[in-house]
């Protein structure tokens, strides 16, 4: 199996490439930008498999398909969960929210393996995922949820939500009154109907609001801590592969 990583963090594809190996898969290649991406594409076969980052140093990585028909199967590699992670699902063999965990890569690999005897070759539609990303602040996004207590059903504007968060396969959604909620949504169906600007998924199990923030500490292994106005039943730890774009997101 001949394998390509496209990720512009270098040493996100060197975590991933060490990954990689415990699975005994040797990658390749790695490829850090656009322009890198097109020279190499122009003068090398391609690969079977992709590990697609989406956004690179100096664009999008669909750029990189822009005038280069692929011949491989992708897996995406992507901090972008907040978009079209529907499309994601749809158009390649599988999504790994970064940072990237030992058993959903399993998970990919796996998944790809099995479909190589019906699906030699994957075709993506790069321009129906690119029309989510190139614009997602245009986009309208829900503005209340509902949660079911008793026979009634309880209505929650985003901004009375501190953070929504995952606990023994329930999603919860915790108000400013200190109050948690069972509700019918999934972490991932959030992924496509919070506002960016507002709420950031700080790890596999928790959305946080911005202005819900108390206080933000620094944590062992470069990571972050997050202390909320009210919720207070879990630590809230950014991963430290998130702290940068983190940083990014509260300015």
């Amino acid at each position: 199996m001949n394998v390509l990583i496209i990720e512009d963090e270098k040493p996100a594809a060197r975590r991933l490439s060490r990954m990689l190996d415990d699975l005994d898969i040797k990658v390749d290649t790695m490829l850090h930008s656009v322009s890198e991406s097109i020279e190499w594409f122009s003068n090398n076969p391609h690969p079977d498999l992709i590990f697609l980052d989406i956004q690179l140093s100096d664009g999008l990585s669909f750029e990189i398909f822009d005038s280069i028909t692929i011949k491989s199967s992708i897996i995406f590699t992507t901090a972008y969960d907040e978009y079209a992670l529907k499309a994601f699902k749809l158009n390649s063999i599988d999504y790994l929210l970064k940072p990237i965990d030992d058993e959903e890569l399993e998970s990919a690999v796996k998944k790809y393996k099995e479909q190589l005897p019906t699906t030699p070759s994957l075709q993506v539609d790069f321009e129906d995922i690119k029309k989510l990303l190139v614009n997602p602040m245009d986009r309208e996004y829900k503005k209340r949820f509902t949660a079911r207590v008793g026979q009634h059903l309880k209505i929650f504007s985003v901004e009375d939500i501190e953070c929504f968060y995952s606990e023994n396969k329930g999603t919860y959604l915790h108000t400013n009154e200190n109050r948690n909620y069972l509700i019918d949504n999934t972490l991932e169906s959030l992924e496509s109907e919070l506002n960016p600007k507002q709420f950031y998924r700080v790890n596999r199990k928790f959305y946080i609001n911005i202005n819900a923030i108390k206080d933000i500490i620094s944590y062992t292994n470069s990571r972050l801590q997050i202390k909320l106005h009210h919720f207070n039943e879990q630590e809230i730890i950014v991963a430290r592969e998130r702290v940068k774009d983190f940083k990014d997101w509260l300015e």
